[in-house]
This record gives structure tokens, C-alpha cells and sequence, in this order.
């Protein structure tokens, strides 16, 4: 196995590390129902399935229990 020659310090480490960091979700509004949601995802308001604001599945229910 490769070893590093020299030791790498805290600091480059660390500068090197500044990128990686979780970045908040955007949350979309629906405009039929006014209810919060992902974007590019389906959503339940109700027992409703909508998607991209319309009405996708009626009385849906989720299989997994």
C-alpha cells in the first residue's frame, strides 16, 4: 500500500474538506392545495395522490406497511 511522505496538516485537511456539506431541499408549494411538498415528487394530501399539482390517484393508499 501506498504511504503518504509527508504528514498532511489540520489546516490543508480541513481546507480540502470546506466543500463537503449538505445543501437545504428547495420545498415547493402546490398550487391546488396549498400544502408544502418536494420538488419533482408526488405527494398524499388526504388519501389523494397528486403529482405536479393535479389529481394523479384517488383514495390512495400506500402498500407498505
Amino acid at each position: 500500500m501506498a504511504h503518504p511522505k509527508r504528514k498532511i496538516s489540520k489546516t490543508r485537511r480541513d481546507k480540502r474538506r470546506t466543500h463537503q456539506k449538505l445543501s437545504e431541499k428547495a420545498i415547493a408549494i402546490c398550487p391546488t392545495t396549498d400544502t408544502p411538498h418536494l420538488y419533482h415528487h408526488a405527494y398524499v394530501v388526504e388519501g389523494d395522490l397528486y403529482h405536479k399539482g393535479k389529481l394523479a390517484i384517488k383514495n390512495y393508499t400506500t402498500n407498505a406497511q
